[in-house]
């Protein structure tokens, strides 16, 4: 017959609940949320690597191109780091006179091809300008103002350097409208625009897609006097505005030109793409 001390525990007994505890804290793993830290889902996109008019095609489709209007409207571009080195005089020999350059996204990212695309416009002759990609799900929208601009977002009056452009869109990496109300994405708007003027002393362009601005802004009218709309839609007529703006200034108009992707329209001549460089 075996006799167990008091106080001591059969071993079984302890192998047994070893093997609960084991279970448990299994079943708490699975059940356990996603933290940021996670990896991204298979069909996610890595962080970073949104560029402009990412969900144009998506979720609002190609409805035709325009009618050619060179007489009146002004040809440029937009590149981020899928582009690497550009092909600048290439373009510029093709009639693009203006670019805008991927900067920067949340406060985490920077474009690593920006000093060649930003400098390399520049060279070549054309009127230049960086624009943010926003992610209002990460950081308040005044810190990513300051991460922009201090990341080539900056403007000086030279005539070559277009007012910073905030890109806000379909969230690539998550909910629509990164989680945020209508009343709470227009606060979160501002307070990068207002960052932005504090410290460059201009009103950013603003580019998104009418369809996007509905939802998530609840098609918010309030920034349309200060800040010119840079409008998605990839078809022959730029369609509804949002709110507020009764003229866009650029439209985006396909992401399938010739050399670079990414094709655009100002709404008039070169001379007031320097009118706009100009403040």
């Amino acid at each position: 017959m075996t006799v167990h001390r008091l106080g001591s525990v059969h071993p079984r007994r302890l192998s047994l609940a070893g093997t609960l505890l084991a279970a448990l804290s299994l079943l708490l793993s699975l059940a356990a949320p996603a933290t940021a830290d996670d990896e991204p889902d298979a069909d996610e996109p890595a962080r970073g690597s949104a560029y402009m008019g990412m969900g144009v095609l998506a979720h609002d489709g190609q409805h035709g191109l325009p009618a050619d209007a060179r007489a009146t409207q002004t040809e440029g571009v937009d590149v981020s780091s899928h582009q690497g080195n550009v092909a600048w005089s290439t373009l510029w020999n093709s009639g693009v006179r203006w670019a805008y350059t991927k900067a920067s996204e949340g406060t985490y990212y920077t474009n690593p091809y920006f000093a060649q695309q930003y400098t390399g416009s520049y060279n070549v002759g054309m009127v230049r300008g960086a624009y943010h990609f926003a992610t209002p799900d990460t950081t308040s929208g005044a810190a990513q103002a300051n991460y922009f601009v201090d990341h080539g977002g900056g403007w000086s009056r030279d005539g070559k350097t277009l007012p910073g452009a905030l890109d806000i869109e379909w969230n690539p990496y998550g909910a629509t409208c990164y989680g945020k109300t209508q009343s709470g994405m227009v606060t979160w708007i501002r307070d990068f625009l207002n960052q932005y003027k504090a410290r460059t002393g201009r009103d950013a362009v603003i580019y998104t897609a009418t369809s996007w601005w509905t939802q998530c802004t609840g098609n918010y009218a309030g920034f349309a006097s200060a800040n010119p709309l840079w409008i998605a839609r990839y078809a022959s007529t730029v369609g509804t505005l949002p709110a507020g703006w009764s003229y866009y200034t650029m439209w985006q108009y396909t992401s399938s030109g010739p050399t670079v992707g990414d094709h655009n329209k100002f709404n008039g001549a070169l001379d007031r793409v320097v009118a706009l460089a100009n403040g």
